[in-house]
């Protein structure tokens, strides 16, 4: 008995995982969230030292 229960918490945690999953790749919430974030990130990389090789 104590197997079936964990094998039945695993299919809910993978169900809810896919879930999850899926949401975030038909929405596009990744890039999204890259989007949103990308003028932070531009900023403080525009403000790093480059090495200038020749």
């Amino acid at each position: 008995m104590i197997i079936v229960k964990i094998v039945l918490g695993v299919v809910i945690v993978a169900a809810v995982f896919f879930a999850l999953t899926f949401t975030v790749y038909f929405f596009n919430l990744d890039m999204k969230a890259a989007a949103k974030i990308m003028p932070v990130i531009a900023k403080h990389y525009d403000k790093v030292k480059k090495e200038e090789r020749l």
